[in-house]
């Protein structure tokens, strides 16, 4: 067996861990993940009170409260992607 083969399997054993999942980046992913169900779930209940409304069905306090909701959660995840784009911006702009 070659030595620089032997010398390669030692470092890449070493830096074998570096390339492992951080449990805090998983925590956050984790995190994103029931975000974004969230807000599904709150333009399905917004959805299926305007449904409702327009066949008679639904109290009319009911879907101004699920529309208020369905706005608000609109307007965060908008924000949140402007935040997002904003930092890759600024992150293009680093120097090399």
């Amino acid at each position: 067996m070659d030595v620089q083969s032997v010398t390669a399997a030692l470092k890449y054993t070493k830096a074998r861990p570096a390339t492992e999942a951080i449990p805090q980046l998983d925590e956050a992913a984790s995190g994103l993940k029931s975000m974004a169900m969230d807000f599904a779930e709150t333009m399905q209940q917004g959805e299926s009170a305007a449904m409702s409304a327009m066949s008679s069905d639904a109290d009319p306090h009911a879907l101004v409260l699920a529309l208020a909701q369905t706005e608000l959660a609109v307007e965060t995840a908008v924000t949140v992607r402007n935040k997002v784009v904003e930092a890759y911006q600024e992150i293009l702009r680093m120097p090399v």
